[in-house]
């Protein structure tokens, strides 16, 4: 199994990429060498919905898509990263089941919130229900009829598929410590999916508070510490939550420069994007698109509303062939005392950009320079468009996002003239010595963007221009001490 390295990492689901865990391992071989150090797969166990989200059981690898012996024969080729939900479980998992069978007589009785054991009244009040951080318009439970017929009220995040746990009970600490166990001898690096939304204490909004938190990561950290396996919190909230995790030495995600980026490519403005480069935690990895969509939440303070607003619009115009099919655009997020609002954009990035490959490859490559190791979606890999006919076969809104490819799909895909560029440019990331060493960012004009990677007389260095999107790529080495301009747009 290989350690976490400095090279780019693919996100992509089991499917995805050919069918099966098999053909991904022959696709990235066949078209995508050198291109990927790392490889995060999208939840691979059986699960009942959330694509893979809703996890029964994290002991075997889902036979629709391969074994163990195929993510293990991926291990061997790059550093792997695997999910784990630390806040819920699916509702067909053998321990909830278990508690619907038994009530309190069940061993897994004290993993699941008591919607009305949890609230001192037995109900919230509406300014309980106002503080919450939540996903959804209504009260976050679900009603459930346990086989004596007793109706229960259990606290629910997201979706009807699952259940949220408590990670202060034994019976949970001991379901974290089975299957955490089980994920460290595969993979380098655990994904703590919605972490945040784990620490519950009435009177607050639920969602990241301290000092629980902490108690509750080293919880969850713990069964991994015997392998030296790793742990990335996975959190979309105001971006200083990012920097308080980097602080306390774990890596996060940098996801507040997928919309930084779009205001700057839409605006022809780099100052918020510099600022931002300048300050963001150097321990991360980079975003552009997930298999959620666009996070619209983690610029807030970065960008104003109106900023926000403005790319926004801009992605809606350009994506406006998918709002008939979208039920509730992006998601949304509730906070104390303040409207719904939207959460996230719903569209690959490639759309978000008008199909324009200028920016498209632009936005890449600023990724590429930008401090941390860069996370590729599968999506992007390939510029995809939006999957309107997904969404007019009735999928979910997500599903705009998460198209399959076929291998024949893919091979068209990659002679695009634009990604082949792109895809020496990754090459180039991730072989040279510069991008383990220091970075520092500068503008000295107005729309202008400057990267620079320097490690024991190497030297690369990005100069972009946004209001044309014209960009260089230079760099240099300590035998010659000469600088070369290597790549250009």
């Amino acid at each position: 199994m290989k350690g976490i390295e400095n090279k780019i990492m693919l996100i992509t689901y089991a499917d995805s990429m050919g069918g099966s865990l098999q053909k991904l391992d022959t696709i990235l071989d066949t078209y995508f060498h050198g291109i990927f150090g790392g490889l995060h797969v999208l939840p691979f166990y059986p699960s009942s919905g959330d694509r893979g989200f809703a996890v029964i059981n994290y002991d075997q690898v889902d036979p629709a898509f391969g074994s163990w012996e195929d993510i293990d024969r991926l291990g061997e080729k790059y550093y792997l990263m695997s999910d784990f939900m630390l806040n819920h479980i699916s509702v067909r998992s053998r321990e909830f089941q278990d508690y619907i069978e038994k009530g309190e007589e069940s061993a897994f009785c004290s993993m699941f919130i008591d919607w009305e054991q949890f609230w001192p009244g037995g109900e919230p009040s509406k300014e309980d229900l106002e503080k919450l951080y939540r996903r959804r318009l209504n009260a976050p439970y679900l009603t459930f009829r346990q086989k004596d017929g007793k109706e229960v009220k259990l606290w629910n995040t997201f979706f009807n598929e699952q259940i949220d746990i408590n990670p202060y009970s034994p019976a949970t600490q001991n379901y974290y410590e089975r299957n955490l166990s089980t994920l460290a001898k595969h993979a380098a690096l655990i994904r703590f999916d919605a972490f945040a939304y784990t620490s519950k204490k009435p009177g607050t909004n639920c969602f990241f508070v301290e000092p629980d938190i902490w108690d509750i990561l080293e919880i969850g950290t713990k069964p991994l510490h015997p392998t030296g396996t790793e742990m990335l919190p996975e959190i979309h909230a105001d971006y200083q939550i990012q920097q308080k995790m980097a602080s306390h030495g774990y890596w996060v995600y940098d996801f507040a420069l997928p919309m930084l980026l779009l205001h700057a490519l839409l605006s022809g403005r780099t100052d918020r994007l510099v600022h931002w480069l300048k300050i963001c935690p150097r321990k991360q990895f980079t975003t552009l698109d997930t298999h959620d969509g666009i996070g619209v939440i983690d610029v807030s303070g970065l960008l104003s509303d109106a900023e926000i607003d403005f790319v926004r619009e801009r992605v809606d115009r350009f994506t406006a062939d998918a709002k008939p099919y979208l039920t509730v655009p992006g998601g949304i997020l509730k906070t104390s005392g303040k409207k719904a609002r939207q959460y996230q954009l719903a569209s690959t990035y490639y759309s978000a950009l008008g199909c324009n490959d200028k920016a498209y490859q632009l936005a890449r490559i600023v990724q590429l320079f930008a401090p941390g190791i860069p996370q590729v979606y599968y999506v992007g890999l390939l510029a995809g468009k939006n999957d309107i006919e997904a969404l007019k076969q009735g999928a979910e809104g997500r599903s705009i996002n998460r198209h399959n490819y076929s291998e024949e799909e893919i091979l068209k895909a990659v002679q695009s003239p634009m990604l082949q560029k792109l895809y020496s440019i990754m090459r180039f990331r991730n072989k040279y010595p510069a991008f383990n060493g220091t970075v520092s960012v500068s503008s000295h004009a107005a729309g202008i963007l400057k990267i620079d990677w320097e490690k024991e007389g190497w030297h690369t260095s990005l100069y972009a221009d946004f209001s044309d999107m014209s960009w260089s790529i230079t760099c240099s080495n300590p035998a010659y001490g000469d600088s070369r301009q290597i790549f250009s747009s």
